[in-house]
Formats: C-alpha cells, structure tokens, sequence
C-alpha cells in the first residue's frame, strides 16, 4: 500500500466497507496521516509510521496495544483512548510491497487539539490527561514494555554526546559557546540526579509517555474538558518526574522552542500552578513522596537535557533538528538554557507549592 493508494485501505484492514474518501492531515512532524471515509459513515486515521525514527515497529505497536486495552479496563468510552483497528488478518499494521508500515485507528469526533493553549484551564486539562494516564497506568508492569527509542532520557549520555561533540567541533563552532557549556556542564551533577535515582530504586520506573505537551491531548470542542491522550508512539518504562517535567518545560515557559529571544524565557507562576493541578488532581496520590518532591527537579532536568541536545547537534552540523539558519538550535539552546536557570532559582517554592495540602 503505497501513498497513492490510501484510498484501498479496505483491503487490508476491517474498515466499516469501501473508503470512499481519504484526506491528508497536516500537523505532524515525524508519521504521514490520512482521515478515511467508509461508505457506511465510519471515520478513521490511517498512518504510515516512520520507520527511520521507530525501527521496532513490532514492539511500539505491542506497547500501544498493550497500553490502550489496559486503559479500557478503567474507562471503556470510545472516546478517551486510541482504539487500534486490526488488519484482516488480525495484526496491529500492515506492511506494503516497499516494506513501509501502516497502521489505522478509530476517528475520535467531537475533539480537537491545540497548538498552544486559549487559556489557563487548557493547561490544566492537557496535564490532567497526562496525570490520568499515568493513575491508569500505575498498575501496569512498565518493564513489559518494549523501549522504542533507547537511552531518550539517558541525561548522563546526553552529557556524554555533547562532550564528544565538543572534542570533535567538526564544524569549528565551538569559539561561539562557551558561555553555554559552562552552564550545562556546572548543571551535570544536579541534572543527572534523577537518572541516578531511578538507577538505586528511589523513584519508581512506570509506563510514560515521553511527549506531554498539549498538542498530544485531545480535548472536547464543545466542554474543552480532556478526552485522551494522544502519539503513543514512545510509550515506554520511564520515570514520571521527565513526563511532568517536559510537560511544564514545553508548558509553562513564557517562550516557545523557536523563540529566538532567550532573554526573555521564565517560567511563568499561573501556567505552572494550572499545569501542576491539573497533573496532580488525577495522579497526586498513585505518586511515592520522593516523586513529588522530585517533580520540579523534572522540569529542570528536561530543560537542560534539551539545550543539551540542542548545542550538540548545533556543533554537529544541524543533523537532527532541522535548522532554519546556522545558529537556530545555538538559539533553541540557550532559551531551554535561560528556562533551566529560571526553573532552579525558583525550584524551592515549586516543590512547596506541589506539596501544600497533598
């Protein structure tokens, strides 16, 4: 099943008869995704999942299988999970004649989802699917999980990648951060504490999602209230302090990833206090007392993980984050950079305000 082919999905998974339409949905940076038609009115995503960025299919498909069926355990509207559509001959994705993977979900009416939030109860709405997901999931043996991208939270060995990035400075821009790399390399220690945590048994390992930001929530157009959580591609075992903290990182921050203005990224109070309810009110108490104080320590760590990630591939020629001129992610850098630094002068009343009245 080729991209020109879409509209023949039928063929090859139990749709509700004939696709009689399919339409290209733009919005997503890493799967190709039609919505399809059957002509008995039933709607569904149809995706090719990108097997360059995702090379076990198999065991991402297994987790989102395993995760969404766990999920209707404890909640069997149709509506707040991804329901998976098997193929005729009852597997998860089909495979076409060039090796590439499709999959198809059931359409979920009646929701949206948002780029960036109206107002501060979207935040709140978008945490609390994340929070549920994680109280859904506390029971669930995280380590049955396959690891779709290994080492995604590895802090140490994104510390690592950078240093040899730094020793290579393949293209002679080294001269230019200086400034940066004092930053992370004085954050090593306090930014590798949670990996460390997680290593001894302090904290412990549960199904996460990988991408908390808002964009992956679906939402009622008409309530605004959350319906599900979305892109369970990385699912796997993790630590819930980075989902929450890559929540209020992407969040709470008064500037975007793209921003070029560094100087002006905080953490802003109302955005972390709505993102902080809303997490908490469903999954506060499913969380050990060393989670919860560990959470603003999350957020920090996520924010200098990613201007990590960020200055590497800047002194690596630009290889994973796409760059719309040369110093882009030098400028992605040193917002999340800006943001860290905000986040661990202000991360003493954060942990008060997480642990009030909890």
């Amino acid at each position: 099943m080729a991209d020109n082919r879409v509209i023949e999905a039928d063929k090859c998974f139990c749709l509700g008869g004939r696709v009689v339409s399919a339409e290209a949905i733009s919005g997503g940076h890493i799967n190709k995704t039609y919505k399809l038609t059957a002509e008995n009115g039933s709607e569904y995503l149809l995706q090719r999942i990108n097997d360059y960025v995702f090379r076990d299919i198999d065991g991402l498909m297994s987790n989102i299988s395993a995760v969404t069926e766990h999920i209707r355990k404890y909640d069997s509207d149709a509506r707040h999970s991804l329901t998976i559509v098997k193929t005729k001959s009852g597997k998860l994705f089909e495979r076409d004649e060039q090796g590439g993977c499709w999959r198809v979900f059931r359409f979920i009416q009646g929701g949206i989802c948002l780029e960036k939030p109206r107002c501060p109860d979207d935040l709140f709405e978008g945490a609390a699917a994340f929070g549920r997901f994680q109280r859904q999931m506390a029971d669930f043996h995280a380590d049955t999980l396959s690891v779709t991208i290994p080492d995604f939270h590895n802090t140490p060995l994104r510390f690592k990648a950078l240093k040899a990035a730094v020793k290579a400075d393949e293209f002679s821009r080294l001269r230019n951060v200086s400034a940066e790399l004092d930053f992370i390399y004085g954050c090593e220690e306090l930014a590798a504490k949670i990996a460390h945590m997680g290593k001894r048994g302090e904290i412990p390992l549960r199904v996460t999602h990988n991408d908390t930001k808002l964009s992956n929530v679906m939402l009622d157009e008409k309530t605004g209230r959350a319906l599900c959580v979305l892109d369970l591609d990385t699912v796997m075992p993790g630590y819930s302090v980075f989902d929450y903290g890559d929540a209020v990182r992407a969040g709470a921050s008064t500037q975007g990833e793209l921003a070029a203005d560094a100087s002006k990224a905080r953490i802003s109070r109302s955005m972390f206090e709505a993102l902080t309810d809303g997490y908490l009110s469903e999954c506060g108490e499913k969380l050990t007392r060393a989670e919860l104080e560990s959470l603003p320590l999350g957020a920090f760590t996520m924010s200098v993980e990613l201007g990590a990630r960020f200055l590497t591939d800047y002194l690596s020629g630009d290889r994973y984050f796409c760059a719309d001129y040369p110093a882009q992610n030098l400028d992605r850098c040193r917002t999340q950079l800006a943001l860290a630094a905000d986040i661990r002068k202000h991360m003493d009343e954060m942990r008060a305000y997480i642990l009030s009245e909890r």
